[in-house]
């Protein structure tokens, strides 16, 4: 067997975080850390060039979200797994990383020994999540389907709109494929979720697809 450490890269805001995760991959063995970044952009550039086979990300990010960076780094590095590491636990923050191309899900506070079970998980092809991160996985598809009734009153764009939300796209993205603004779409979204008598992007995606 190959004695090849794991690298892993952090991309964390927080200062204490950030040390004290260097500080569990540092003392963890079969472990490597390679580098931390305090932004989304910084990652994006400079993240490439390291070629982890892990990064643990925050969604919380200054400038551009933890979202869009593991959009941007699924593209850029393909074989790297993404692990959120983040206190958002709200459906749509988990939705959007999962679409975007993260492949675990995890809540802080972290302990020492789930974040090196996650690191080895991911890369033996599983998606380690919090306990109450696959729960509400699993919850978003027992959405009843919607009836046909409620699809047949979605105007146009706002059918347009919900195919894109179905791809996995972020709502900025939306925008710019539509040559609209943000604003416009998220008004166009809640007047989906209204019509289908939901209240987030996961229970729209789930209704549609169960038609």
């Amino acid at each position: 067997m190959s004695t090849k450490s794991i690298t892993v890269a952090i991309v964390e805001d927080s200062p204490g975080l950030r040390n004290s995760f260097e500080a569990i991959l540092q003392r963890a063995p079969g472990l490597k850390w390679v580098g931390s970044f305090a932004d989304g952009e910084q990652a994006v550039r400079d993240l490439p060039a390291l070629r982890p086979q892990v990064v643990l990300m925050d969604i919380n990010l200054p400038g551009m979200s933890g979202v869009q960076c593991v959009a941007h780094l699924a593209h850029t590095l393909p074989d790297t797994a993404l692990i959120m590491v983040t206190v958002h636990d709200d459906t749509d923050a988990i939705f959007d990383s999962l679409a975007a191309g993260a492949g675990g899900y995890l809540l802080k506070p972290v302990r020492s020994a789930q974040l090196i079970a996650a690191i080895s998980e991911i890369l033996a092809g599983g998606a380690p999540m919090s306990a109450n991160i696959a729960r509400r996985v699993v919850q978003a598809f027992r959405i009843p389907p919607a009836p046909a009734a409620e699809l047949v009153h979605l105007a146009p764009r706002e059918r347009e709109i919900l195919d894109f939300l179905v791809k996995g796209l972020l709502l900025k993205e939306i925008a710019g494929h539509l040559g609209i603004s943000y604003w416009t779409v998220q008004e166009y979204t809640a007047r989906i979720y209204q019509k289908l008598h939901v209240h987030s992007r996961s229970q729209a995606v789930a209704k549609y697809l169960g038609k």
